[in-house]
């Protein structure tokens, strides 16, 4: 059994590129950069850690460069093998525990509440009004702070390092490293249970880690699952307002929701790509690149590979074969998967529970534009109105 959806939702601007030269040129900030488009390609160089490295540096391996606003290294994202996965170790079963029971209890009436709340209104903004708050009081269980903390974070926007007139604010963005640097002192002051009390008594290499890996470590925290995680449940609540079949087809086999989340990351894939730093020169899909120039990892192209998925432009809820890199792939999979997925999860859950239907009033698209593609990430806005199960 397998349910599709023949509907180009999210179309694949990569596709052409992909199979005629594997590669898009783009140039960012004056740093030029190769997106490695198919996914043997993609696996093969986020293997390759010693010829394309996270390492560099701090900043340099997002696209748009993160350069010009931030000297603090990300820890783990741009740490490589082995420190990589020592770093890594200290902080797996923190990120793990959206798989226990409790924390999914938990995780589950604060999404429950959420929907409740969208019923309630004549409509709703999916963006700024119920996705962000999602993943807001969200974090919060996975920080182990208090619910109102959330407030702050929501303040913010759905973005920690822009604004409405840049891709990138320098001040925005100190508003986060202030913030963090708050967190750290007050934990300081009077430890608790929370995350930041907890990295402040962990050992790295025979000693304690210092502020400036813990504010890394957060930083990562932060920036890494907000925009992701928004734009994951607000193409989720969008795909199922324009396909009611789906929300239907999962209502009548709920056993399909593992599967469905792992599909809807695929297709939606919410992190177009991720950059890597060139260590010597060499070749990547039959092209020559220098040393200490870049290459990015596109996970979305990789996942519409039609050499690796059958029907990739379809939405198969129920997809037997799915190795999907839309979380990353090798030593620098996604820490916070564990988490984005139990929201996913328990979004379709309180979706099939309460959701009779939605309708799309109005939106307003999310272009991105890397060279000569423009690919539709998600939405600036989305304007619904949520019906409940009678």
């Amino acid at each position: 059994m397998e349910e599709k959806i023949s509907q180009d939702f999210i179309n694949d601007p990569f596709v052409q590129l992909r199979q005629d030269l594997g590669i898009n040129k783009m140039d960012d900030q004056n740093d030029p950069v190769a997106m490695v488009l198919r996914h043997k390609d993609v696996r093969k160089c986020a293997h390759n850690y010693k010829t394309f490295k996270s390492g560099a540096v701090p900043g340099r391996i997002v696209v748009p460069s993160e350069v010009d606003i931030r000297d603090t290294r990300q820890i783990p994202f741009e740490v490589d093998p082995p420190e990589h996965g020592a770093y890594r170790s200290l902080l797996e079963d923190w990120f793990r525990r959206p798989l226990k029971e409790d924390y999914e209890q938990k995780l589950k009436g604060l999404i429950d509440k959420e929907i409740e709340k969208a019923i309630q209104s004549d409509q709703i903004e999916v963006v700024s009004e119920l996705a962000l708050h999602i993943q807001s009081r969200a974090l919060t269980l996975l920080l182990n702070l208090p619910l109102q903390e959330a407030e702050t974070w929501i303040s913010w926007g759905t973005h920690v390092f822009r604004s409405e007139e840049t891709k990138l604010d320098a001040s925005k963005a100190n508003i986060l490293y202030n913030y963090i640097d708050s967190q750290i002192q007050l934990s300081k002051d009077k430890p608790g249970s929370d995350i930041y009390s907890v990295l402040l008594k962990t050992e790295y290499n025979g000693r304690l880690l210092t502020d400036e890996e813990i504010r890394g470590i957060m930083i990562l925290t932060f920036a890494g699952g907000r925009d992701t995680v928004i734009n994951m449940i607000t193409n989720t609540v969008a795909y199922f307002a324009k396909n009611k079949a789906a929300l239907n087809f999962i209502k009548s086999h709920p056993e399909t929701i593992g599967k469905a989340v792992e599909e809807l990351v695929r297709y939606f894939s919410p992190l177009t790509h991720m950059g890597r730093v060139v260590t010597e020169d060499t070749i990547v899909c039959e092209h020559a690149v220098k040393s200490n120039s870049r290459i990015s990892l596109c996970w979305a192209s990789a996942n519409r590979d039609e050499t690796v998925f059958e029907n990739p432009n379809e939405v198969i809820l129920d997809r037997k074969i799915n190795p999907h890199v839309a979380f990353g792939f090798s030593h620098h999979k996604c820490l916070g998967a564990p988490h984005a997925r139990q929201v996913l999860k328990l979004l379709l859950h309180s979706l099939i529970q309460k959701v009779e239907s939605i309708s799309i009033n109005s939106h307003e698209d999310n272009l991105e534009t890397w060279g000569a593609v423009q690919r539709r990430v998600g939405y600036h806005k989305l304007l619904v109105t949520i019906s409940s199960l009678k």
